[in-house]
């Protein structure tokens, strides 16, 4: 199959309690912008779109209709990629002020992470590539308390324990030649 009929996934969405607060939220924390709103015709329920991109109408849909028995939700995590350790820093600290839980870090060798719940129980994981390959899964404990350099340096040393580390301009190179 040739690289441009290969799909790239576009956005995501999930079906929330309450509305209004999770839009709150995801605006509040990420920064994203409401783009549109509505109740469908053939889908009744309450649809919010959310981007933080001008390119992408949207990034991530809020449908009301969750049931209310719901007691956790399908979604294994949604994934929100950002440039810079300040910015998993600034969101860690934006996700908690909002009523985040369960926060935790980690180093994936090929990224650093960070993972919550946001305030109805959805897995979110905000995480920045790094310029290292490791095969996953793969997480060492992730302190950003300390200093940009030594996280960076740690996390080389850790990836290059690993017997499958390699540059991730490597791993690219294997990845574009596996597709033929």
């Amino acid at each position: 199959m040739a690289v441009s009929a290969l799909p790239s996934l576009s956005h995501f969405g999930i079906y929330v309690h309450d509305v209004e607060r999770m839009v709150a939220f995801y605006t509040r924390v990420f920064g994203l912008k409401e783009t549109d709103r509505g109740q469908g015709s053939t889908f009744r329920n309450t649809l919010v779109f959310l981007s933080a991109r001008p390119e992408q109408h949207h990034q991530l849909v809020l449908a009301s209709g969750r049931p209310a028995d719901a007691t956790f939700s399908t979604v294994m995590q949604m994934s929100f990629k950002v440039q810079a350790i300040d910015d998993l820093r600034r969101i860690h600290r934006d996700a908690l002020a909002e009523g985040a839980t369960g926060m935790r870090g980690l180093n994936h060798g090929n990224a650093l992470s960070i993972y919550f719940s946001d305030i109805e129980g959805n897995t979110v994981e905000v995480y920045m590539d790094t310029p290292y390959h490791v095969a996953q899964p793969h997480g060492d404990p992730l302190d950003l308390d300390l200093p940009d350099a030594v996280l960076l340096e740690q996390t080389e040393r850790l990836c290059r324990q690993d017997p499958t580390f390699m540059p991730r301009e490597e791993w690219e190179r294997r990845f574009v030649a596996s597709l033929g």
